[in-house]
């Protein structure tokens, strides 16, 4: 177990009509000019935007609003809020939707208050000393976005898809409201849930080790989303199941599954950066369909954390130790492996199997709620030339490697891009 701090300063309010509170938390943080930042046109005619604005008015609040956050937010609408801000004095940002929503909020808060390009922070040049408040109110369980540091923007020129995380940009508040994801599409349910689950595998597989309370919190994570994830496909209006999902979505994100580790691998989420950017495709979807090839490349690697998953979330069996490893011994000369952090000692043979199977079982997964598990079922049909050319920015984004399970330069990453069409 590795020292850790752990954060998390942003205020919950869950469950139904939370958003009649909006107004009020506004006020609570100090909120007195607003940016009303949102997406498309769900939150205008499922009534939420009139709703909040409404109670704002009786607050006495002031705002200005805008809209046209899409899917992979862009750096020009990120502009756009800046000088909307800069222009109007706004000193506080309510962001109205999903991870791109808050993402967007986030950049622009980013930007209201510092000097020079807000690229620079996603560039890696410049670090943030300071962020525009942020509150939120989710209507899309997926990013954690709502809880984390973290924001992610698209550069469209160059189709150049960056993170980047600073505490200064946690939101101050969030309201939790399960009821207003129903009208979600199941496509963007099942995307949803598949970041959430990401998040969280991506804390769970490093090369560190963590505690076990952080693994039975990860992993009790997993099969809940899981599980109510299948429900949804079935039963999309169902509360207690998008509740669930909802709160598994912050906490995926917000470190509480990364305690004792070294922070994660990241590896998956910076392939599909550049998949999003080229493609433009849904960030679920694209960690779906690279998910499988990338933990096939990486296993044997981090072969205990793939077995203890395999057992722990996947429902596995554990082959008998003592016939396993006499049947090791007579195959292998007694050369075997260890499930070092779940007690189970078997043969290597029996560790890497185990560890495949429980890949299948999560790529079987995806398919049962209709996410991708490979570039062509996500309908991307990449050139050789393209693929290198997201390796290799890939590789720039990350420094030259990135991982935890296994460190990963531009030639792998090439590899497991291959592999995944």
């Amino acid at each position: 177990m590795l020292n850790f701090t752990y954060y998390t300063p942003t205020k919950v309010v869950f469950g139904r009509n939370a958003e009649a509170q909006t107004a009020n938390l506004v006020r609570e943080f100090g909120g007195k000019k607003l940016l009303i930042h949102y997406g498309g046109g769900s939150v205008i005619r499922s009534g939420l935007l009139q709703r909040i604005t409404d109670s704002l008015d009786e607050a006495g609040i002031s705002y200005v609003t805008l809209g046209g956050v899409v899917p992979n937010p862009r750096l020009s609408l990120v502009y756009q809020g800046i000088d909307l801000c800069k222009t109007n004095h706004v000193d506080f940002i309510l962001a109205v939707g999903g991870g791109s929503v808050i993402d967007s909020a986030k950049a622009i808060g980013y930007g209201v208050v510092s000097e020079g390009d807000v690229w620079d922070f996603y560039d890696y040049k410049r670090k943030a000393e300071g962020c525009l408040p942020v509150g939120v109110v989710l209507t899309i369980a997926a990013t954690g976005s709502e809880m984390s540091a973290s924001s992610v923007i698209t550069k469209e020129e160059g189709l150049v898809k960056r993170g980047y995380s600073s505490d200064f940009a946690r939101p101050k508040f969030a309201v939790m409201n399960p009821e207003l994801t129903m009208t979600l599409p199941d496509y963007q349910t099942a995307c949803g849930c598949t970041d959430i689950l990401m998040h969280t595998m991506e804390r769970y597989f490093n090369g560190s080790g963590t505690m076990e309370l952080t693994d039975a919190l990860a992993e009790g994570l997993l099969r809940t989303v899981m599980e109510n994830a299948r429900i949804l496909v079935k039963d999309p209006k169902n509360y207690d199941a998008r509740a669930e999902i909802m709160w598994a979505g912050s906490l995926s994100h917000n470190g509480l599954t990364g305690c004792g580790s070294d922070g994660g691998d990241w590896a998956t989420h910076k392939l599909e950066h550049e998949i999003g950017g080229l493609f433009d495709v849904a960030h679920g979807a694209g960690l779906a369909a690279i998910w499988g090839s990338w933990a096939r490349y990486v296993y044997k690697d981090c072969l205990p954390r793939f077995v203890k998953f395999a057992v722990n979330v996947m429902g596995e069996k554990r082959p008998d130790a003592q016939a396993d490893c006499q049947a090791g011994n007579a195959k292998d000369g007694g050369q075997a492996g260890s499930a070092k952090d779940d007690g189970w000692s078997g043969s290597a043979t029996a560790d890497e199997t185990l560890a495949l199977r429980g890949i299948e079982d999560m790529e079987e997964f995806f398919r049962e709620i209709k996410m991708p598990t490979n570039l062509r079922e996500l309908g991307v049909d990449a050139t050789d030339g393209q693929l290198a050319e997201m390796a290799r920015k890939c590789a720039e984004g990350v420094g030259g490697c990135v991982g935890s399970a296994k460190k990963l330069r531009e030639e792998d990453m090439l590899a497991i891009y291959r592999a995944s069409r």
